[in-house]
């Protein structure tokens, strides 16, 4: 499975798996604010690494959880789905907004097929990647480091770095400049002496 290979999604080693990550979303999805310690344990569990640091608005859902690879201080908000077929490999300070589905399973066209097997592929998501609320990061994407992925993209095909993309498909729309930077109040100050 991991491999990208047809696999049985109902072979009950494969189940047993998905029942146990799913019991383990369910106590991290029911638990409070104020329970961060239990949150912190969990997320060791959920994850194949990164649980250390990850952050999350519950509710969070994901298929396996071992084949997610967390960097450092990952961020994902409200309501985010991680279908771990195959790896997920998500560099440092990456977030994602409410919504936000990535995807690696695979289906057969062939209906006959379709009906017993099931296939996938990775999804490599560089550092310091924001991904906007409600957008697909399809089967086999790799999104380069320090890009912007629109709100509603559907991610269909690689994404370099540091660009702004969106849209469906989604494309890149520029690069990322210094421009795009927000002033500080400092900056701000600087700004109106250079208008004097």
């Amino acid at each position: 499975m991991v491999r990208g290979e047809l696999y049985d999604a109902l072979d009950p080693e494969l189940v047993a798996r998905r029942n146990a990550v799913r019991a383990l979303c369910r106590q991290l999805n029911a638990s409070a604010e104020e329970e961060e310690t239990l949150r912190r344990d969990l997320c060791r569990r959920i994850f194949g690494a990164g649980g250390d640091s990850v952050w999350i608005q519950p509710p969070f859902f994901c298929d396996y959880g071992s084949n997610i690879t967390l960097g450092q201080r990952v961020f994902f908000n409200f309501n985010c789905t991680v279908l771990d077929v195959c790896p997920v490999t998500i560099g440092d300070y990456t977030m994602f907004g409410p919504g936000v589905q990535v995807l690696t399973p695979m289906h057969p066209l062939d209906a006959a097929l379709r009906r017993q097997q099931e296939y996938g592929r990775p999804v490599i998501i560089g550092s310091d990647v924001w991904v906007g609320a409600g957008a697909l990061i399809l089967p086999g994407v790799t999104i380069g480091s320090g890009s912007v992925i629109g709100a509603g993209s559907v991610v269909t095909r690689d994404i370099p770095p540091s660009v702004l993309a969106a849209g469906n498909p989604c494309r890149v729309i520029r690069a990322l400049a210094e421009s795009d930077r927000p002033l500080v109040p400092a900056d701000d100050a600087r700004a109106a002496e250079k208008r004097i």
